[in-house]
């Protein structure tokens, strides 16, 4: 059993914490018990260490079986050692490392997609995270985010997920223009969300086709540059008062609706 918090092995863990650690390893920091049920069902082999409180692996008798059959080992440890290890002030007993398992964009495209979403310059890890995790609940074939789009494997990212992180492609580092011109040769229409575009419900057919949909910074939206690579731009309305609409919920609601639309049509 782990039983000293600073040891080297606990450091190197919490190292992971701090994204120049995952960049020089290539491992990212799962926390709690959702997080390793997912990546044990969906992308065990990307599963490096789990480390769990003895309480924790009787209380999550789902995650104990589900990494024997993996052939995952458990690592004991104390409650110190892994709050220690974790970004978070209650990680529930189970902090996991994984191996970073980016999709690349060449095969994102190559699959025929018919739902993606393209995330240009998204800074909080809590929208990002909310994004992916509405991706996949959307049944997006891909999340794609561009070099100034927070990084994925960011603990606080990674916990938002949900565990979607492990069920949908998830490209990264990628530059806005050569990935809107592999949409567009795949068959894509490029939708941004931005509040200056036409009227949302007017364009509600174009939603049936195969959508790449274009989101922004919280704070700026889509600057010209980038508007100007999409085919056309739309505007979720507001009825009510509010000013607007955080971006992963208008995020959520627009690819929902292509969702939808894109149902229907089948």
């Amino acid at each position: 059993m782990l039983e000293n918090p600073r040891s080297p092995r606990v450091r190197a863990v919490a190292k992971l914490t701090k994204r120049s650690a995952r960049q020089e390893t290539g491992l990212f920091l799962l926390e709690g018990p959702q997080a390793a049920r997912e990546a044990l069902a969906y992308r065990p082999e990307t599963l490096v260490e789990l480390y769990a409180t003895p309480t924790a692996m009787e209380r999550h008798v789902d995650v104990r079986d589900a990494a024997k059959a993996a052939g995952v080992s458990v690592q004991f440890t104390t409650e110190a050692v892994l709050d220690a290890m974790a970004d978070t002030v209650t990680p529930q007993g189970i902090v996991a490392v994984a191996r970073q398992s980016p999709t690349s964009v060449r095969d994102v495209f190559a699959a025929s997609p018919r739902l993606v979403a393209i995330c240009e310059e998204v800074r909080d890890p809590g929208n990002l995270g909310t994004i992916i995790r509405a991706a996949d609940a959307a049944g997006a074939d891909a999340v794609i985010l561009t070099g100034r789009t927070v990084d994925p494997y960011n603990p606080k990212v990674v916990r938002a997920t949900t565990g979607s992180l492990f069920h949908l492609a998830v490209a990264v580092g990628v530059d806005l223009a050569s990935t809107v011109e592999r949409a567009h040769a795949a068959g894509l229409r490029v939708i941004a969300a931005d509040v200056g575009g036409d009227d949302f419900l007017a364009s509600r057919h174009l939603l049936a086709d195969p959508t790449a949909w274009l989101f922004g910074n919280e704070a700026r939206g889509l600057d010209e540059d980038a508007l100007s690579h999409a085919d056309v731009s739309l505007r979720l309305p507001i009825y009510g008062s509010a000013e607007s609409l955080n971006l992963a919920t208008a995020a959520s609601v627009c690819l929902y609706e292509s969702a939808f639309a894109q149902r229907a049509a089948s």
